[in-house]
C-alpha cells in the first residue's frame, strides 16, 4: 500500500518527499532525490493533518526528528493513515509485551541484589544502573513510549528511579540493612567493648563500602570502632584473621591495639602493625635480601648527634658553608647567631638539631636525586631551595654513611623498597580488609604503600579512622588533604561521623569545637558530650598565676587524678615544676609538649606559653624554605595547624582546662578565645 502526492500538490508543495510506501514493519518515504526508511521502532507518533486543499502526513521520530509528506489527496491520506496507524499500534502492543519482560527481568536482578544479606556498595549500584541501561538498549520500543503501555508503565518508572536518584535507593536499602544488623547482632555490639557501642559507632562498624572514612573527634572511641570492625568481620565470616591488616602509626599504639584485640576478641591471630613493620614484612616475603632497620631510627639523641657533628664539621672546614648557614639562620629563621665560631655554641646546636633531623627526614621521604627534588619545588622558592639543598648535602651524605656502616636502611628507604616489590608483583597481598588508625597523620609515602597493596586486589576494603581536627604532624610529612579529600585519593565510598565524646564535658567540647571550626576548611562534624560542665571549665589565666593555680589544685585534686602541663616547645617547661615534687607532692603532674600529648588524657590540663614571639603559641607563620619546598602547601587560613594543636591540648582534659597567657605579649589566640566566651580569671 502506498500514498502519493497529486501532480499539482507535488508542484506547489516543493517538498523533498512525495510518496510513502507501507513496509512489513515500517514505511519508506521518498521523492525524486531523497528516500527515508522509517522502521516502526523509531516511530514515536503519526499525525494526519489537513491543509486548505491537500493532506499532510507527519512522522515523529526519535532525537526530535520529523519527516513530512505534503500534497496528498485528503481522503486518500485519511484512509492510508487509519490503516498505517492500526498496523503500527498492533505492532507496538506486541513489542510492549517484550519490553515489559525485559524491564521486569532488570527489576528482578535489582530485587535479588537487595534481598541479599549484604551492604549495597556504590560499585554494586553502578552495576545495577549499567544493567538497566543495557536492558533499555535491548528494548524494541523507544523508552519515550513506555509510559503509553499499562504493562510497561510501572516497571519503567521503577527503573527511572534507579537511574535518576540511585543514591536515595542505595541509602534506603543500606539503612534498612543496617537496622536489621544492629537488631540481629545486638548482643555483639553490647559486648564487643567494655561498654556498648553507641548507634554511630555501630553504623560505622557495619558499613560495607570499599572505602570508608570514619571521622572521630577527640575521645569518641576510635580504637573501639577499629577493634569492633575486626570482630564484625570475623563474626560475619567475611574474613579470616590472617586476611585483616590493622595499621597504627607507632609501636606503642600498635601494642595497645594488640592488647585490646586479645582482650575483646580473644585471639592473637590478628596483630596490629606499623607502616614500617608492614614494609619490612613485605620485603622479607618478596626479597632474598632482607634489610635491617637502623637502630638510629629509634635513637633520637644519636641521630641528631650525627647531623650536628656533620654540620659543625662543614662550618669549621669551609668558610662558604659557614657563611651560608649564618645567612640561613639569621635571615630566614630570624635567629640570633653569635659572632665567630657560632657552630660551637651548644645552645644554638641544641636548637638546630631537631630541625636538621626533620629536614634530612623530609629529603629522604621525598626520595629521588637532588636535581629532581629541586625541580619539583615551587618556582618562587626554587633558587633559594637549591642553595639550601647544597648546604644540607653533607648532612644527607653523613646519614647515608651511617646507614652503610650499620648495613641498614632507614624508614623512608624501607617503605620505598616495599612499594617497589609490590609494583613488581613479588609479594601478593593476603589482606582483604585494611584498617588504619589515626588516618589524619598519613603521609604521601604511606598512602602510596596503601595504594600499592590495594592495586593487587580492587576488592580490598579500606576502613580508616581519623580526625582532621587533630592533624598536627605536617612538619613530619603528614598531608591533611589525604583525609579531607579521602575519596579523591582512595576511591568512592562513604563517610561516617562518631558524634559522641566520652572524655570531656560539653563546655570543653563547645569551646574546642567552636574554635577549630572557625577554619572553614576543617570538615564539619558533630561531637556531643555525655556530661555537663560549668562556664569555667575552660579559663584564660595570666601565666604568673601558675603557682597559685597549683596551690589551689593541691587542695582538691585527688592523688589518682592526672594533671597535664602542656607547652608548644619542650624548653618552655615552667620553672615552677622544678619544685613540684616537694611543694605539691600529692599532685600527679606530667609535663610534655602538645605534640607528645596526642592520644593522652588527664583530669586537668594546664596549657602554658600563650604568647607572641619567636617561641610563641601560635608559632610564627614563617616557614623555612625546606618546609615550603618539601611539605604540602600551607592551608589558606591563618594558623590552621596551630589551631589544631590548641584543639588537641584542650581536648586532653576530662574536667577543666586553664590557658595561661603572657600579659605583656598575649597570644593572638587569646582574643579569639575571648570572642567565643572563654572567661578570663584574675586568679585561680
Amino acid at each position: 500500500m502506498e500514498l502519493k502526492a497529486t501532480s499539482l500538490g507535488k508542484r506547489l508543495a516543493q517538498h523533498p518527499y512525495d510518496k510513502v510506501v507501507l513496509l512489513n514493519a515500517g514505511v519508506k518515504v521518498s521523492g525524486e532525490r531523497h528516500e527515508y526508511l522509517i522502521p516502526f521502532n523509531q516511530l514515536l507518533a503519526i499525525h494526519c493533518k489537513r491543509g486548505l486543499v491537500w493532506g499532510e502526513l507527519e512522522f515523529v521520530l526519535t532525537d526530535e526528528k520529523v519527516v513530512r509528506l505534503h500534497g496528498t489527496e485528503w481522503a486518500e491520506t485519511q484512509r492510508f493513515h487509519r490503516h498505517l496507524n492500526t498496523l503500527w499500534q498492533q505492532w507496538s502492543a506486541e513489542m510492549s509485551e517484550v519490553a515489559a519482560q525485559v524491564l521486569q527481568n532488570a527489576l528482578n536482578d535489582i530485587a535479588a541484589t537487595n534481598e541479599q544479606n549484604s551492604w549495597l556498595t556504590r560499585e554494586k549500584t553502578l552495576g545495577l544502573q549499567q544493567k538497566i541501561r543495557q536492558a533499555l538498549q535491548a528494548l524494541p520500543l523507544s523508552v519515550s513510549r513506555l509510559d503509553e503501555f499499562d504493562n510497561c508503565r510501572e516497571a519503567w518508572r521503577q527503573c527511572q528511579a534507579w537511574l535518576q536518584d540511585i543514591d536515595q535507593s542505595r541509602l534506603a536499602h543500606n539503612q534498612a540493612w543496617t537496622d536489621t544488623m544492629l537488631s540481629q547482632y545486638a548482643d555483639f555490639f553490647a559486648s564487643i567493648e567494655s561498654s556498648p557501642l553507641n548507634p554511630a559507632q555501630a553504623r560505622a562498624v557495619v558499613n560495607g563500602e570499599q572505602s570508608l572514612l570514619v571521622l572521630a573527634g577527640a575521645g569518641s572511641g576510635k580504637t573501639s570502632v577499629l577493634v569492633a570492625r575486626a570482630g564484625w568481620l570475623l563474626a560475619r565470616n567475611e574474613a579470616a584473621p590472617e586476611q585483616i591488616l590493622l595499621l597504627a602509626f607507632g609501636r606503642k599504639a600498635a601494642q595497645e591495639m594488640d592488647e585490646r584485640i586479645e582482650a575483646r576478641l580473644h585471639t592473637r591471630d590478628i596483630t596490629a602493625r606499623t607502616f614500617h613493620s608492614l614494609a619490612l614484612h613485605i620485603i622479607q616475603q618478596g626479597s632474598k635480601k632482607v634489610p635491617v632497620v637502623s637502630e638510629l631510627e629509634n635513637d633520637t639523641v644519636a641521630r641528631q648527634k650525627i647531623f650536628i657533628d656533620a654540620w659543625q664539621q662543614q662550618c669549621s672546614e669551609k668558610k662558604a658553608q659557614a657563611k651560608g648557614w649564618r645567612q640561613w639562620l639569621e635571615e630566614e629563621l630570624d635567629w640570633s647567631v653569635p659572632e665567630g665560631s657560632f657552630w660551637q655554641n651548644e645552645k644554638l646546636a641544641r636548637r638546630l638539631a631537631p630541625r636538621l633531623d626533620r629536614w634530612v627526614s623530609l629529603m629522604r621521604m621525598h626520595g629521588g636525586a637532588q636535581a629532581e627534588m629541586i625541580a619539583g619545588a615551587p618556582e618562587e622558592v626554587r633558587a633559594l631551595f637549591s642553595k639550601r639543598v647544597k648546604l644540607m648535602a653533607p648532612l644527607l651524605k653523613a646519614w647515608k654513611a651511617a646507614l652503610k656502616a650499620e648495613n641498614a636502611v632507614d624508614f623512608s628507604g624501607l617503605i620505598h623498597q616495599a612499594i617497589v616489590i609490590l609494583e613488581k608483583g613479588r609479594f601478593i597481598s593476603p589482606w582483604k580488609h585494611i584498617l588504619v588508625d589515626e588516618f589524619q597523620d598519613i603521609s604521601p609515602q604511606r598512602a602510596a604503600l596503601l595504594a600499592a597493596l590495594r592495586a593487587q586486589n580492587k576488592y580490598t576494603t579500606l576502613f580508616a579512622v581519623g580526625d582532621d581536627w587533630q592533624a598536627i604532624y605536617r612538619f613530619s610529612g603528614a598531608q591533611l588533604s589525604l583525609t579531607t579529600a579521602f575519596h579523591h585519593y582512595f576511591g568512592e565510598g562513604d563517610r561516617c561521623d562518631l558524634d559522641t565524646t566520652y572524655r570531656f564535658n560539653n563546655r570543653i567540647g563547645e569551646i574546642a569545637n567552636r574554635f577549630i571550626q572557625q577554619n572553614p576548611h576543617q570538615l564539619a562534624k558533630p561531637l556531643n558530650s555525655l556530661s555537663a560542665g560549668d562556664k569555667k571549665a575552660v579559663t584564660l589565666l595570666a601565666e604568673d598565676q601558675l603557682d597559685a593555680l597549683l596551690d589551689k589544685l593541691s587542695g582538691y585534686a585527688r592523688a589518682d587524678e592526672r594533671i597535664l602541663v602542656l607547652a608548644r616547645y619542650h624548653h618552655l617547661k615552667p620553672a615552677s615544676l622544678e619544685k613540684a615534687a616537694t611543694r605539691w607532692p600529692k599532685l600527679q603532674l606530667d609535663f610534655m609538649t602538645i605534640h607528645a600529648s596526642k592520644g593522652q588524657q588527664a583530669d586537668y590540663v594546664i596549657v602554658v606559653g600563650l604568647q607572641e614571639g619567636s617561641d610563641g603559641f601560635p608559632a610564627p607563620a614563617r616557614e623555612s624554605v625546606m618546609e615550603q619546598a618539601l611539605l604540602p602547601v600551607v592551608e589558606d587560613f591563618p594558623d590552621a595547624e596551630e589551631r589544631r594543636l590548641l584543639y588537641v591540648a584542650i581536648t586532653r582534659a576530662r574536667h577543666r582546662v586553664w590557658l595561661l597567657f603572657n600579659k605583656e605579649q598575649p597570644s593572638r589566640f587569646v582574643d579569639i578565645l575571648k570572642e567565643i566566651d572563654v572567661p578570663v580569671a584574675r586568679k585561680p
